[in-house]
């Protein structure tokens, strides 16, 4: 892959994580582990702020892993988000989320750097229909952006102040 193109990815990619971790930082305590949405059919916990924001970063985390094989999540954080409708032990603190939403960026930078190919074959999921490692490295630029939008929706509801558009990232 060209150096551009890493650039611009990176560019675009940063920004979504960059608003990602503005929504985080925006965050008032009190809206932390509060129900956000009333539908019955959704367990209370999978709509609480610091779920969705945890749940975005173990993906991106994830998705920049080089493959499957041996993937870890770094402490206190745990592999819950691979057995559907199970939740971690335990909430995690906003600084606990900052703290992987850092590495998970860092990770990120470093995969699209070391991208030479990208027709080369993603290794994180087996059988699915996103193929190469551009095409996942942009699935999962989506899957951040959305759960950060959804959050900026949910603070300019609860709060009605919420983080403003990232166009380009700013944070190496």
């Amino acid at each position: 892959m060209s150096p551009l193109w890493k650039e611009i990815l990176w560019h675009q990619f940063g920004a979504a994580i960059e608003t990602l971790q503005n929504a985080l930082n925006a965050c008032p305590e009190e809206l932390w582990q509060a129900r956000l949405w009333r539908e019955a059919e959704v367990q209370p916990e999978f709509v609480e702020f610091w779920y969705i924001a945890y749940h975005a970063i173990f993906w991106l985390d994830y998705y920049c892993a080089e493959s499957a094989d041996g993937f870890r999540v770094p402490p206190p954080f745990t592999l819950s988000e691979f057995e559907g409708g199970m939740l971690p032990q335990r909430v995690y603190t906003k600084q606990e989320l900052q703290t992987y939403l850092e590495y998970a960026r860092t990770k990120c930078h470093a995969r699209i750097e070391s991208l030479v190919d990208e027709n080369e074959p993603q290794r994180v999921r087996n059988n699915w229909r996103v193929k190469t490692l551009a095409e996942l490295l942009l699935y999962n630029m989506r899957h951040v952006q959305e759960h950060a939008a959804q959050l900026n929706m949910l603070l300019g509801q609860k709060t009605e102040s919420a983080p403003g558009w990232v166009g380009q990232v700013t944070i190496r």
